[in-house]
C-alpha cells in the first residue's frame, strides 16, 4: 500500500511539473517603458548610457540601448527617467522593522505597548524603507509574528513595503543578547516569552525548529553579547561550540541560512568554523577571522550606521541608555569601521546591511557613505547592496541586477552615485515588481 501511494504521488508530482511547464503563459500584460539617462543594470560592470528597460507583468522583458519610441509597443506606458541614473532596487540585509525606538524608550515600549501597536509601527517602517529605494530587506528579529505577517502582506502588495526575508525570533542562550527577559525583575521574568533561548545542543536544536515551524526564511542567532542587551557581560563569546554547531547544523538541515550576530573575534570565529552564512556587525576581527572568512566564503554585513542612531539619541538625551548599555555604545562608536577596513583589502565578501531599527528606518542609504569612508569604492558599496545582498539572501535569480526575467525592482536618483554615493539618500523613483511607488516630478 505504501509503495502504491508513493508511486501515485510521484506520478502526480511529475505530471504537475510537466503541466506547469506546458501551460506557463507568456507575458501578456501592459508594457511599461522606463527611459533611463544612465543605467547601472549590472553593478560591478560599467554603467550604460541612454537605455530603455521594458517591463511587463512585473518582470523585465528586455533592455535596449537608447530611448525606444513608444510606438514600438502600442498602448505602452512611458516613464521618463532620461535625466536620472537608474539602477536595481536596493537590498538591506539587516533590518528590524518592528521599531526604531532605542535605549530606555525601546525597553519600555515592550511592556507599555501592545502587539497591534507594534504591527502598525512595523507597517509604517516598511513603507519608509520602500520609499527610500530598498525594495528587499532581510528582517532579523520578529516579535509575536508581526513581521512574518507583514512579509506576506507586502509580498501580495496588500501593504506598501519591501520584499521581506524574515528570521522569525532571533535565538541566543539564556542571558544572551536575544533573551527578552534581561532587565526585568524576577516576578516578571518567567512571564516573558523565551522559547527562543537555548542551553546545550538539544535545546538549541529545538529553538531552531520552533522558528522553522513559524515559517522563518532564515535563522538568526547570537554567539556573542550585544551592545543593546541590558547586561554588563561584555561583547565576547556567550555560547559554547556545541551549542553554535547545533544551531547552525539544524538550520542547514532545513535548508535555511544562518545569520550570526557577533561582535568579539572569539564569537565570530566560532560561528565561521561552524558554517555560518553571514556575520552581522563583526566589530572585532583578528587574523584568524580573515582566514576563516576567506576559507568559508561567508558574508560580512558591517551595519556601520548603528552609530548614527546611538549618536543622535545621546545628543537628544544623555540618559537615553541604561548604565549597563552605555559603555558598550561608546565602545561601538569608537571602533566602528575598523573591521571593514581590514575586510576590503583581504577580499572578504561584503553585503549591505544597516541594522535599521537601531538607526532610523527610511535612512538606510546613510550606510553607503560610511562604507566608502571605511575603504569601499562607491561601486563596491552599491554592489554590496544589490548583487552581493541578493546572493546572500538566495535571491540572485530574481533581484540584484536588471536583466530579462528578473523582477522589475528599479530605482532612480538625480546625480551620479558612482562619484557621489550620498545621492542615494534622496530617492526620486521607486518601482517594485513593476509597480511604481514613488516618482518625484
Amino acid at each position: 500500500m505504501k509503495a502504491t501511494i508513493a508511486g501515485a504521488l510521484a506520478a502526480l508530482t511529475m505530471g504537475g511539473a510537466s503541466l506547469a511547464q506546458e501551460t506557463t503563459p507568456e507575458p501578456t500584460g501592459p508594457v511599461t517603458l522606463i527611459q533611463a539617462g544612465r543605467l547601472l543594470d549590472r553593478p560591478g560592470q560599467a554603467a550604460r548610457g541612454p537605455s530603455t528597460v521594458v517591463v511587463r507583468d512585473g518582470l523585465i522583458v528586455e533592455i535596449r540601448d537608447g530611448f525606444i519610441d513608444a510606438s514600438a509597443f502600442p498602448g505602452a506606458t512611458v516613464i521618463d527617467q532620461r535625466d536620472r541614473f537608474v539602477l536595481p532596487g536596493l537590498i538591506d540585509s539587516h533590518v528590524h522593522l518592528i521599531s526604531d525606538l532605542g535605549g530606555q524608550a525601546g525597553f519600555l515600549s515592550g511592556i507599555t505597548e501592545n502587539l497591534p501597536t507594534h504591527a502598525f509601527r512595523a507597517a509604517g517602517n516598511a513603507q519608509k524603507t520602500l520609499m527610500a529605494g530598498f525594495t528587499t530587506v532581510r528582517n532579523l528579529g520578529d516579535e509575536g509574528g508581526v513581521t512574518l505577517a507583514l512579509r506576506d502582506a507586502t509580498a501580495a502588495h496588500r501593504l506598501p513595503g519591501p520584499r521581506i526575508v524574515d528570521a522569525g525570533t532571533s535565538i541566543s542562550t539564556t542571558s544572551g543578547h536575544m533573551d527578552g527577559r534581561l532587565g526585568f525583575n524576577d516576578e516578571l521574568r518567567e512571564t516573558i516569552p523565551h522559547d527562543n533561548v537555548c542551553n546545550g545542543p538539544e535545546s538549541c536544536r529545538e529553538a531552531v525548529r520552533i522558528q522553522v515551524g513559524r515559517g522563518a526564511n532564515v535563522i538568526k542567532i547570537a554567539t556573542t553579547g550585544g551592545v543593546n542587551s541590558r547586561i554588563g557581560a561584555g561583547l565576547g563569546a556567550q555560547m559554547f561550540d556545541d551549542e553554535a554547531r547545533a544551531l547552525i547544523e539544524t538550520a542547514h538541515l532545513y535548508g535555511l541560512k544562518v545569520a550570526v550576530h557577533a561582535h568579539g573575534a572569539d564569537g565570530i570565529n566560532m560561528a565561521l568554523r561552524m558554517g555560518a552564512d553571514s556575520i552581522e556587525h563583526g566589530t572585532i576581527f583578528d587574523d584568524e577571522t580573515i582566514r576563516l572568512f576567506r576559507q568559508s566564503g561567508a558574508w560580512y554585513v558591517p551595519t556601520l550606521s548603528t552609530v548614527n542612531g546611538y549618536i543622535e539619541r545621546l545628543a537628544a538625551d544623555p540618559n537615553a541608555y541604561s548604565p549597563e548599555v552605555l559603555p558598550k555604545i561608546r565602545w561601538r562608536i569608537s571602533i566602528t569601521g575598523q573591521s571593514l577596513e581590514r575586510a576590503v583589502p583581504a577580499g572578504v565578501r561584503i553585503a549591505f546591511g544597516t541594522d535599521a531599527g537601531v538607526s532610523k528606518h527610511g535612512r538606510n542609504a546613510d550606510e553607503f557613505a560610511l562604507m566608502v569612508q571605511h575603504g569601499m569604492t562607491p561601486m563596491g558599496a552599491i554592489q554590496a547592496a544589490t548583487v552581493n545582498a541578493a546572493d546572500l539572501l538566495g535571491l540572485s535569480s530574481e533581484i540584484g541586477t536588471l536583466e530579462p526575467g528578473k523582477r522589475a525592482d528599479i530605482v532612480a536618483v538625480d546625480g551620479d552615485p558612482l562619484t557621489d554615493v550620498t545621492v542615494l539618500t534622496t530617492m526620486d523613483f521607486v518601482m517594485r515588481d513593476g509597480r511604481v511607488y514613488r516618482d518625484e516630478r
